[in-house]
């Protein structure tokens, strides 16, 4: 993926007009955004997405940049593969991400500046060449480059957006205008660091097709699920991890309809189609765009606890089924999913999976009533959608953003300032 790949980046100056103003600052100039995201996972492609779908609503013109790839071509592979290798010795990468990145160390500066010696010039470079109004990162090597950046220009704005519970110290530095977070516990944590920062409480960013999904008697017509069935969705949001083959062959044992989408995993996604083969219970896919009405015509989503896939399903009014497979920030976000309801926990292994799965099955409502929602996790309604505390935020640093189309309600929360 090269630096420059954009994500959504065609200028909606059509809707602008239709809109009766002029885009941008001003009324006659066109304002300009960069978003830093990254390639480990899929969260941040889909937070930049989001981001760059309403900044470009609003009048903006949007490209992303992969902060993976600013290092350089073969930096950013050793990056690339060195993390890898740490999430996959479960020990090591929670010691590195408690012991020094969450808590700040000598370490943590370390990799900070070793990081920042590549992608600050990369990144200079790219604002030179194509000077912006806006840098916005959901990536924390991004948000520490263009924080660096800030100082050779002032007027740009600089702004981080983070959905992990704990802000960690590589997100946190001098020359950050904004702090865009989803918890009170984050913003703490990016106080920790910088007692007088900027820091909004927002509503996790989801994209317009969750809230928008089918009702699950139509997902279920299009995807072939009876509506008497159990119907599971085991979900893998880019990272490769725990059993997710073996758990929906599992799943499908006990009677289970099984949606299984093994993300940009193309092995996985070669042995859930070699699966569903011997099962009619089993609906594979690999990358898709369906996964509003995947979650829509599930009584249960399994997944890591990404703060993206468990906000897109918590708008969608799913229950969550969570593998603590995932260290470091996973951990984190785990017990964050849990204490804010609708989640469970469970051991990751095929049995693990297999029984939570069919106890809160068991649990639940009949076919019937597990038709309209699953129980306890209504749909967020459309006046607590993200868009209208996120713009608000933004407003309030100076920056033109607006909604496209008249929010019902205000802002869920957007605290903003260093506490008094």
């Amino acid at each position: 993926m090269p630096p420059s790949v954009r994500l959504r980046s065609t200028h909606n100056a059509l809707f602008a007009r239709q809109a009766g103003r002029s885009p941008g600052l001003g009324g006659d100039v066109t304002q300009d955004a960069v978003l830093l995201a990254g390639s480990l996972g899929l969260g941040h492609e889909m937070l930049a997405r989001s981001c760059s779908s309403l900044l470009e609503r609003s009048g903006w013109r949007a490209r992303c940049l992969n902060s993976m790839s600013l290092l350089g071509a073969r930096s950013g592979r050793a990056g690339e593969r060195l993390f890898g290798r740490l999430v996959t010795v479960p020990g090591l990468y929670d010691g590195v991400h408690f012991a020094h990145l969450r808590t700040g160390s000598r370490l943590a500066d370390l990799m900070d500046r070793a990081a920042s010696a590549r992608l600050v010039p990369s990144l200079r470079a790219e604002l030179q060449r194509h000077p912006a109004d806006l840098v916005l990162s959901v990536f924390a090597t991004g948000a520490s480059a263009a924080a660096r950046l800030k100082a050779e220009a002032p007027a740009r704005r600089t702004v981080v957006l983070c959905t992990d519970v704990a802000v960690h110290r590589i997100w946190v530095r001098e020359g950050t205008d904004l702090f865009l977070v989803t918890s009170p516990a984050a913003a703490a944590s990016v106080r920790r660091y910088l007692p007088r920062a900027a820091v909004a409480v927002v509503p996790p960013p989801v994209r317009a097709a969750f809230y928008d999904a089918p009702s699950p008697e139509e997902a279920r017509a299009a995807l072939g699920v009876a509506p008497e069935d159990f119907c599971v969705l085991v979900i893998d949001s880019g990272w490769g991890f725990g059993p997710l083959v073996e758990s929906v062959a599992a799943l499908a044992g006990a009677g289970v309809h099984v949606l299984a989408v093994a993300g940009r995993q193309q092995t996985v996604e070669r042995r859930l189609r070699e699966l569903a083969r011997l099962t009619p219970l089993v609906t594979p896919f690999g990358f898709t765009d369906r996964v509003p009405e995947l979650m829509a015509a599930a009584d249960l989503v399994v997944a890591l606890p990404g703060a993206t896939t468990c906000s897109e399903a918590r708008v969608v009014g799913r229950q969550l089924l969570l593998l603590d497979v995932m260290p470091g920030h996973g951990r984190d976000n785990l017990l964050h999913e849990l204490e804010l309801g609708g989640a469970h926990a469970c051991l990751p292994t095929p049995e693990g999976v297999t029984a939570s799965a069919l106890a809160i099955r068991d649990q639940a409502p009949g076919p019937a009533a597990r038709a309209v929602t699953a129980p306890g996790m209504p749909p967020v309604p459309a006046s607590e959608r993200w868009e209208p505390a996120f713009v608000s935020a933004m407003q309030r640093i100076g920056l033109d953003l607006r909604l496209p189309v008249p929010a019902q309600g205000g802002p869920v929360e957007a605290t903003l300032g260093a506490p008094r």
